[in-house]
């Protein structure tokens, strides 16, 4: 349970929100007009691909009332539309006819888009400004968090990045070892190809248990962009914050200074007269100069001091589509991407000198053709081309010291670069036969070259156990790298999968499906992920679907551990450790290291790719018309998990000397870790009130593994029974709140509110007490991640005005908004860790925080 300041905190929040909520419940809504509007849309298939020639006819009880064909852009527009409901039936020769339901009152509604479903599926659209009702499609799961661009646009955002506001919803035992997965239409990539404003919708955990996906639903991000248009539509942001508008964050002894300037943009048309071709453009520049506020200790006292770690990014993208006749339509875009940053990494118990400059460029194409073979069989084909660099710099050339828990300090020993050429391929084809919606497709998300050169810790790093060891020039281990760091070497990770999507009666839809995963250096070819998945919604209880489902996930590793085993087999570049060394040159640089055991990386015989089971039961329920609730139970499970462990460290009961005195560390990389995880999930979408719309999700979960990684070793490598215990990134309880209130013309209102219990983390003894060269020992007897972290709570505002100029051009009028967002209104003090080191002077403190409360101020044009 939440302590009693953070309850005193909720409560705060929640009157807060009341109050603002009655105040807009009780103002007088302003005079509306008697006349109705006009209605714009775009009708696409299911790839998104428009459809031009396409029949829309309005219709009322009485029958169609108006009728009109889609342009070349699939665009159709129909004026002067009385206030009234009505029916809006589109047809495509190959196509279901799909109705959606449209209300025209005082304002034109947004512009429509309709997706016409291949022959053999019926389907019915409910279109409004609000979430659409439950439905017995797999897919239609209401435990998902789905977000468009106007949603996105209103929320508080901070510096517009809306994949990491929507993150908040994501579950990290869900998550692969390479991070979240991203997929931006349809296709898994390393990022998002476009600017922020050209993002047309987030989802997180749709269809749970899709066979097309690597990853669970609760684990990936899909993201759909913005398509090209008949007519030109566009938006253009600025973003500032400056420090003087912040509040004085918690462990610094002065206010550091801050800035923060973003311009962002879309613009999105007609090529030539707009029939068949339309292009996308975006581009993004921010600036950002802020500092990291260093706590730590030496050997003179205390360590606090503010550090400026400037950053600057570029992006530009562009796209064409062009619709080939009525059966083909191919898109292709390009972009650039250019980021450098200094003093990276300082902060907390890192000192300036222990910093690292970075570099990142990016070039990347997409090509995508999508193809109606037929009516009922469409192909679609997509294919990305990218290449990149990225080098990291040590601040300071020197020798790395780390005092544990203490102050890290010397040089960061993080020469680093890393360039790739890789390709992804997504190719599927989609079979609707009566009934039935069926996808095979071959899925490459990584085919690529890469290049590591690692001249990390060349110089060597010593570790300190306290700061007396240190006065004393007493480490306990020094590790260092000598040779060659050049390697070049392919990654390639494959996928195929095929789906079927049932309607099995009129209440009950089943989804089966199965994915093939391999990649290269494992010899574990029979990686097979069965998926299932079954949607009831029973006659006797309208509005209300159950669902219960179940799937097989297979992890990767990343190119990381690839690279370090192949490191050590080529022996070019040979790693040291060498336990209680000389000080300060137990291997003095350029001097011959060949009187010293050399480290290896090498894969367990018994390795194979972790598997996860997911499985879980929902019910979604209409609660009105506009808002639904979800309750869910999901359980994650899993025996194989990776980790790493050194198979030469020195044998117990002394541990005394390593069995093999020729080498030093062994590192085996392993998968003998164990996952379990149970969680109960509510989830309310809609309309709570008549004139606030948005997203709760309360989360109640148990997650216990026994490892941390493919990188993470245990204190003891010959006895783990201490490791199962509480996940790094168990938090037993969370809470999200997403909402926008808009009544009448003066303003707008929205927030964020996020409350999570602490994540747990592990008492150190601070001595190497296993001789192994490691830090992570505990005390005799505790196990690991005994002790609670800081509780989270944090409550986000934006206010926010339209000024409308000029009358609306296809249901989007020239609009310019003016927003302040306040981040962390309250100002609570957001504590990220305690240090666990029994012998550090600062243990059982904090060393670092989030961000007080900050200003946000932003103008965004819209036309």
């Amino acid at each position: 349970m939440f302590p009693a300041k953070v309850t005193r905190l909720v409560r705060l929040a929640a009157t807060g929100l009341a109050v603002m909520l009655l105040a807009l419940l009780t103002r007088t809504a302003g005079a509306q007009p008697a006349s109705g509007g006009s209605l714009t849309g775009v009708v696409a298939d299911p790839t998104g691909a428009v459809l031009p020639r396409a029949s829309v006819e309005v219709r009322t009880t009485a029958g169609v009332v108006a009728q009109t064909t889609t342009d070349g852009a699939g665009v159709f527009k129909i004026d002067r539309l009385p206030r009234g409901t009505y029916d809006i039936v589109v047809t495509f020769e190959g196509f279901q006819p799909t109705t959606v339901h449209v209300v025209i009152g005082a304002r034109a509604p947004a512009p429509l888009r309709v997706v016409l479903p291949l022959a053999g599926v019926t389907q019915e659209v409910t279109v409004s400004d609000q979430p659409p009702q439950v439905s017995n499609a797999t897919a239609a799961n209401r435990d998902a968090v789905t977000a468009d661009d106007r949603i996105l646009a209103d929320l508080p955002q901070f510096d517009q990045n809306f994949v990491a506001t929507m993150s908040r919803f994501l579950d990290s035992a869900a998550i692969g070892t390479g991070g979240v997965t991203l997929v931006v239409n349809g296709m898994e990539a390393n990022g998002l190809g476009v600017t922020a404003s050209a993002i047309k919708e987030i989802k997180i955990n749709q269809n749970p248990y899709s066979a097309e996906f690597n990853r669970p639903g609760r684990g990936r991000i899909e993201v759909i962009t913005k398509p090209g248009s008949s007519a030109f539509h566009g938006t253009a942001n600025a973003i500032f914050r400056d420090s003087a508008f912040n509040a004085s964050p918690p462990l610094a002894t002065e206010k550091p200074a801050e800035e923060r300037r973003i311009f962002e943009g879309y613009l999105g048309g007609p090529i030539g007269n707009g029939k068949h071709t339309s292009l996308v453009l975006s581009i993004n520049h921010d600036e950002e100069d802020q500092q990291a506020i260093v706590h730590a200790v030496g050997l003179s006292g205390p360590i606090d001091q503010n550090v400026p770690t400037p950053y600057r990014n570029s992006f530009i993208s562009g796209s064409v589509s062009h619709q080939q006749g009525a059966a083909n339509t191919l898109s292709f875009r390009t972009s650039f991407q250019y980021q450098r940053s200094a003093n990276q990494g300082v902060g907390g118990l890192t000192l300036p000198e222990a910093g690292t400059n970075y570099l990142f460029h990016e070039l990347e194409s997409v090509y995508t053709q999508d193809t109606i073979v037929r009516p009922t069989l469409l192909h679609q084909f997509r294919v990305l081309y990218g290449q990149y660099d990225n080098s990291t710099t040590s601040v300071t050339h020197a020798p790395g010291i780390v005092v544990q828990d203490a102050f890290i300090g010397g040089g960061a020993q993080a020469d680093y670069l890393r360039t790739e050429h890789h390709v992804t391929v997504k190719d599927k084809l989609t079979w609707t036969p009566k009934r039935q919606t069926i996808k095979v497709g071959i899925d490459i998300p990584d085919w690529s070259r890469r290049r590591a050169d690692d001249n990390t810790n060349q110089l060597g790093t010593f570790y300190f156990g306290t700061l007396l060891a240190f006065d004393l020039a007493r480490p306990y281990v020094f590790i260092a790298q000598r040779g060659d760091g050049h390697l070049t070497f392919p990654e390639k990770v494959l996928g195929f999968f095929v789906e079927d999507d049932v309607q099995a009666t009129s209440e009950v839809t089943v989804t089966v499906g199965v994915r093939y995963d391999w990649q290269n250096y494992f010899h574990d070819n029979n990686d097979f992920g069965p998926r299932a998945a079954v949607a009831w919604a029973p006659g006797t209880l309208p509005g209300t679907v159950f669902r219960i489902g179940a799937g097989l996930f297979h992890d990767r590793t990343g190119p990381g551990p690839i690279s370090d085993l192949l490191h050590s087999e080529e022996g070019k570049l040979v790693r040291y450790v060498i336990t209680d060394p000389g000080f300060p040159q137990p291997l003095p640089p350029g001097e011959s290291a060949s009187g010293q055991p050399r480290s290896l990386v090498e894969l367990s015989p018994m390795i194979t790719i972790p598997a996860t089971w997911q499985y879980g039961v929902s019910v979604d329920r209409q609660l009105a018309k506009t808002l639904t609730l979800s309750a869910a139970y999901i359980g994650i499970y899993s025996n194989n998990q990776f980790l790493s462990r050194d198979v030469n460290a020195p044998l117990p009961p002394a541990y005394a000397a390593r069995p093999d005195p020729m080498y030093g560390v062994i590192r085996e990389m392993e998968s003998a870790g164990r996952l379990r995880s149970n969680a109960f999930q509510m989830t309310l979408r809609g309309g709570i009130t008549k004139h606030f719309r948005g997203q709760m999700q309360y989360t109640v979960s148990k997650t216990q593994n026994s490892t941390g990684g493919i990188n993470w070793f245990p204190a003891n490598d010959y006895n783990l029974s201490g490791e199962y215990a509480r996940a790094d990134f168990d938090q037993r309880q969370r809470f999200d709140a997403l909402g926008t209130a808009k009544v009448g013309t003066l303003f707008s209102l929205s927030a964020a509110l996020a409350l999570y219990s602490g994540r747990p983390y592990s008492v150190l003894a601070g001595a190497d007490l296993y001789n192994n060269g490691r830090s992570n020992a505990r005390p005799f007897g505790i196990a690991r991640n005994t002790l609670g972290g800081p509780d989270y709570a944090s409550f986000d505002i934006r206010w926010f005005r339209d000024f409308v100029f000029g009358p609306s051009r296809d249901g989007d009028a020239p609009t310019v908004t003016v927003g302040i967002d306040a981040f962390n209104v309250l100002n609570r003090t957001n504590y990220r860790y305690y240090l666990g080191t029994v012998t550090s002077p600062l243990f059982g403190q904090a060393v670092s925080a989030q961000p007080p409360r900050r200003l946000q101020f932003s103008v965004r044009m819209r036309f």
